[in-house]
């Protein structure tokens, strides 16, 4: 068994579509970055390269590699979902929180689990959380959201 966590945080910025977990939400504003800035999958993906063994997400999708360019990050997470399977490991668990003042994340986690089923993984296998940050920081002052995550997995092929 081996566990992993990932952490991402992004900045709110206009002109960008808020995709959260491979889902768009409704939002006035989107996250920057240079893909489609979906914390919540990076995090996903940081977890299960950390558990990997194999560096970070920056090392497998760098920003300076236009071929990331905007890119689906639940594409760049189906990636890694092939690497996992190539070293012989299957997941067995993923927890997940998103950290986000607004909007209201409840009624889009059905969605979200269905993108990220996309990719490979299970919707049985993945849980979402979201939480407010209560004022504080900045993702209380809505300047940016963030988000953490936590895999099990197995290994199946020696």
């Amino acid at each position: 068994m081996r566990v992993g966590t990932g952490y991402d945080s992004h900045r709110l910025v206009v002109d960008r579509k808020l995709i959260l977990g491979g889902a768009e939400i409704p939002f006035d504003r989107g996250l920057m970055g240079h893909s489609d800035a979906d914390v919540l999958t990076h995090a996903i993906i940081d977890a299960l390269i950390g558990a990997l063994g194999l560096g970070d997400i920056g090392r497998h999708f760098p920003d300076t590699d236009d071929r990331w360019k905007d890119a689906s990050s639940v594409g760049m997470l189906a990636h890694v979902l092939t690497l996992m399977q190539e070293k012989g490991f299957d997941l067995v668990w993923l927890d997940t929180t998103l950290v986000i003042e607004k909007p209201k994340i409840a009624p889009h986690i059905p969605a979200m689990k269905s993108a990220l089923s996309k990719a490979g993984i299970n919707s049985d296998l993945i849980n979402i959380k979201a939480k407010t940050n209560e004022g504080m920081g900045f993702v209380g002052k809505g300047e940016g959201v963030e988000a953490h995550a936590v895999c099990l997995l197995r290994l199946i092929n020696k």
